[in-house]
C-alpha cells in the first residue's frame, strides 16, 4: 500500500502546485502593485516623446509644404494668365474669320487703316483738340 500511495502523493502535490502556480504567476488582475509617481511619470514621459516625435516629422515636412504651397500659387497665377491669353486668341481668331468672310469689315479697315475712298467720295480727317 504504501508503494500506491507515493506515487499519487506525488502527482497531487505537482498539480496542486501547478494550479498555485499558475492562479498566482499568470492572473495579472489579482496583482496590484503600486509603484507611486514612476508609472504617472513614465506615461508622461511617453506622451512627451510622442509629442516630440510629432513634432519632428512637421518640421521635417514643412520646407516640402511650403514649397508645395508655392507651387500652388505658381500654378493659380499661370492658370489665370493662360485664361487670359485664351480669350485674347479667341478674339484675334474672330477678327481673322470676320476679315477673311465679310467683305464689309475688310472696306471698313481699308477706310479706317489706309485711309481709301470708293471713286468719287471725298475724305474729310477730323482733328481732335490740341493739348
Amino acid at each position: 500500500m504504501a508503494g500506491n500511495f507515493f506515487p499519487r502523493l506525488a502527482t497531487d502535490l505537482f498539480y496542486f502546485s501547478a494550479s498555485v502556480f499558475q492562479s498566482h504567476m499568470f492572473n495579472f488582475s489579482l496583482m496590484h502593485v503600486n509603484v507611486g509617481i514612476w508609472d504617472k511619470l513614465t506615461r508622461v514621459v511617453l506622451f512627451l516623446f510622442f509629442l516630440a516625435g510629432l513634432l519632428a516629422v512637421f518640421l521635417w515636412y514643412l520646407p516640402l509644404i511650403q514649397q508645395n504651397e508655392r507651387y500652388r500659387k505658381d500654378i493659380l497665377r499661370l492658370d489665370g494668365a493662360i485664361a487670359m491669353e485664351e480669350r485674347g486668341g479667341r478674339q484675334l481668331q474672330a477678327q481673322i474669320s470676320s476679315v477673311q468672310n465679310d467683305p464689309r469689315t475688310l472696306e471698313r479697315l481699308a477706310r479706317e487703316k489706309l485711309g481709301l475712298a470708293r471713286t468719287n467720295e471725298t475724305i474729310i480727317h477730323f482733328e481732335g483738340p490740341r493739348r
